[in-house]
């Protein structure tokens, strides 16, 4: 190959390592989204079962019409129109997530053997100091290969 065909081929390579990095951090951050639902999931739940505790010490201080509102409006409600929290994450994992978990994990395939984070692995090699105490590679006792991100060091 010429040596102009050697830079459009690395050109398009380097491209299409940004392109897939791009995916790979809308994930992260579809994934800190799916954490955040997550804890609303738990919020919710904790939030309720306080509220039924509430209810109850309100049936316990005799104010058996206060208790039974709680009870009757609140405990066991809907977050959404139809749905209890678990419904929520359950079919944000099952309409977005997995698609889209999927679609940059064969991007990766495709384009990077199946290796993640392949951008941010170059980004350290490019701003590491080689040979400097904390600059590390990897770590000295990676014994399983599948850490290494470097394919010349392999």
């Amino acid at each position: 190959m010429t040596e102009a065909g050697e830079y459009r081929e690395k050109q398009a390579d380097d491209a299409a390592t940004s392109a897939v990095g791009r995916a790979s951090e809308a994930l992260e951050y579809v994934e800190r989204a799916r954490g955040h639902l997550y804890s609303m999931h738990q919020l919710i739940g904790r939030a309720d079962l306080l509220f039924e505790e509430a209810a109850d010490l309100f049936r316990e201080a005799g104010e058996e019409e206060a208790a039974d509102r709680l009870q009757r409006d609140v405990v066991g409600r809907n977050v959404l129109d139809g749905r209890w929290t678990f419904q929520v994450v359950d079919e944000f994992d099952d309409l977005y997530h997995g698609v889209v978990t999927e679609a940059v994990r064969s991007l990766e395939r495709e384009y990077h053997d199946g290796e993640r984070h392949v951008y941010e692995a170059r980004m350290k090699e490019q701003r590491r100091t080689h040979g400097r105490s904390g600059h590390e590679h990897r770590p000295a006792a990676a014994h399983d290969p599948s850490l290494e991100t470097d394919p010349a060091e392999r």
